[in-house]
């Protein structure tokens, strides 16, 4: 495929990135805002945890559907109205009169999410040689994690002083900006598999399995049923794997996970480094918040260690990743992680601040060395028409990786603490949560080494498939 001019490139990687910062920005600052959302509707901490899980839980089963539509209808496309959903129902989210219209229109949101991070990725991959991918991928990588940086300081400013409804504000404004980069500068379109049949079916079992799935983990500290719908999701997956092995074209080709060794322990790896990891966020807000009395000002403050080391560090590892194997690169970034979760795991109610942001800073190296070599080498594991599938199976490793660190959150505070609202009162209860949680955490972690390990080297692989292969 000929690559796109100089000045398409140049603006692709702007569009791209713009839209890369203030997702992840959002997400990153309304952890942040969850105790002050949580006090105004009078929330528990089980209900709160939907406000992230419902978004999440929308993104996640929407992903790859919309990954091989976009292969199909154009990426270009499928990411335009995706910012455009998620900016006019951050908008809804901005004015929601109750924690469960929020709920609501953090699952809009979270479709839109769906169709920006599963086009995103592929979009960059499609527009850029392989022997740049990636510095490009490194650079994308520096802008979410940016993001995740100005959320503490500017996510806790906003929330301090004007509230966490001006959160969804700023990103409906910065939802036009990247609608015009789109619609005037984005003068491209991608769609390799251009005229194939689009899977329906197989959309609805993999929406309705994963949907079950998530929903029964997220649900199994709260009700009893939740352990019959997990079971029944994956039971939904299995048919939705055997439906793909039959049709002709598949929203997802089983055999990138069957075939290729390469994608299929990447993203494994992915899915372990995400369901270790997201959840720190949350536990650290929490504890600086409630256990130690810090406003949402300060806690953001110290919260930015971690995100600033991982926004430096990203284009560098990128560029390592063309360099080196990323199974070297990425395996070592998932061994330092789990050194830095071990150690969060021995917090005290005293501990000292400055302790809390190194070991912040060990775990965005060990995080930024992982992330952006692991999703090279699961891009660069597949034939250009399956660029969107490889896109959005990052962004669903990402996402139900998520999910299962809030569902383990949510059952370790309800199994030691209760149902328990966002209180000093029950500092010591959620202390001690956050601790088992880490731990909990860091055994994940350590297991996902292994995983990252056995995906062998990209180049030569004969685990890899060829563009004739699929």
């Amino acid at each position: 495929m000929t690559q796109p001019d100089p000045a398409i490139r140049k603006y692709t990687q702007i569009t791209i990135s713009i839209a890369y910062f203030f997702v992840p920005f959002m997400a990153s600052a309304l952890n942040l805002s969850l105790p002050s959302i949580g006090r105004e509707f009078g929330a528990n901490i089980y209900l709160l945890s939907w406000v992230t899980t419902g978004y999440i839980l929308a993104a996640a089963v929407l992903l790859i559907p919309f990954g091989r539509l976009s292969d199909i209808r154009g990426r270009k496309k499928i990411f335009f109205w995706g910012v455009t959903l998620l900016s006019f129902s951050a908008l809804l989210c901005g004015f929601a009169w109750s924690l469960e219209a929020l709920i609501f229109f953090r699952m809009l949101q979270g479709t839109g999410a769906s169709m920006i991070f599963a086009t995103g990725m592929a979009i960059l991959t499609s527009a850029f040689p392989p022997q740049e991918r990636g510095k490009v991928l490194g650079i994308n990588a520096a802008c979410v994690y940016f993001g995740q940086s100005m959320a503490p300081v500017l996510g806790g400013s906003l929330t301090h002083y004007l509230g966490w409804r001006s959160i969804f504000f700023l990103m409906f404004i910065a939802g036009l900006l990247i609608m015009y980069f789109v619609f005037f500068k984005l003068q491209a379109e991608w769609a390799e598999a251009w005229g194939e049949k689009y899977d329906t079916s197989g959309a609805l079992l993999y929406s309705t399995g994963l949907v079950l799935f998530i929903y029964g983990l997220s649900s199994l500290s709260k009700w009893g049923g939740g352990k019959y719908l997990l079971v029944i999701g994956i039971m939904v997956l299995i048919l939705f794997s055997r439906h793909e092995a039959r049709v002709t074209h598949p929203i997802l080709h089983v055999g990138l996970f069957t075939e290729n060794i390469t994608f299929a322990f990447s993203n494994l790896a992915a899915l372990i480094n995400y369901s270790a990891t997201f959840a720190t966020a949350f536990l650290l807000s929490m504890y600086l918040q409630v256990c130690r009395g810090y406003d949402a000002q300060i806690a953001g403050l110290i919260l930015l260690a971690q995100p600033m080391i991982m926004a430096t560090c990203s284009p560098f590892m990128g560029r390592l990743s063309d360099r080196i194997q990323p199974r070297i690169v990425a395996s070592w970034g998932m061994a330092l992680t789990s050194l830095g979760l071990i150690l969060f795991s021995f917090l005290q109610g005293d501990t000292p601040i400055w302790i809390l942001m190194i070991n912040q800073a060990i775990i965005g190296v060990g995080i930024s060395l992982f992330i952006t070599p692991n999703n090279n080498a699961i891009m660069s594991s597949v034939s250009s028409r399956y660029y969107g599938v490889a896109s959005s199976t990052i962004g669903t490793m990402r996402l139900t990786g998520q999910t299962i660190s809030m569902a383990l959150v949510t059952l370790v505070v309800t199994l030691i603490a209760g149902n328990i609202e966002i209180n000093p009162v029950y500092a010591d209860l959620l202390l001690t949560s956050t601790k088992v949680s880490f731990m909990a955490f860091a055994v994940i972690c350590f297991g996902g080494i292994f995983a990252s390990l056995a995906r062998g080297n990209l180049k030569g692989r004969a685990g890899t498939l060829s563009e004739s292969k699929l």
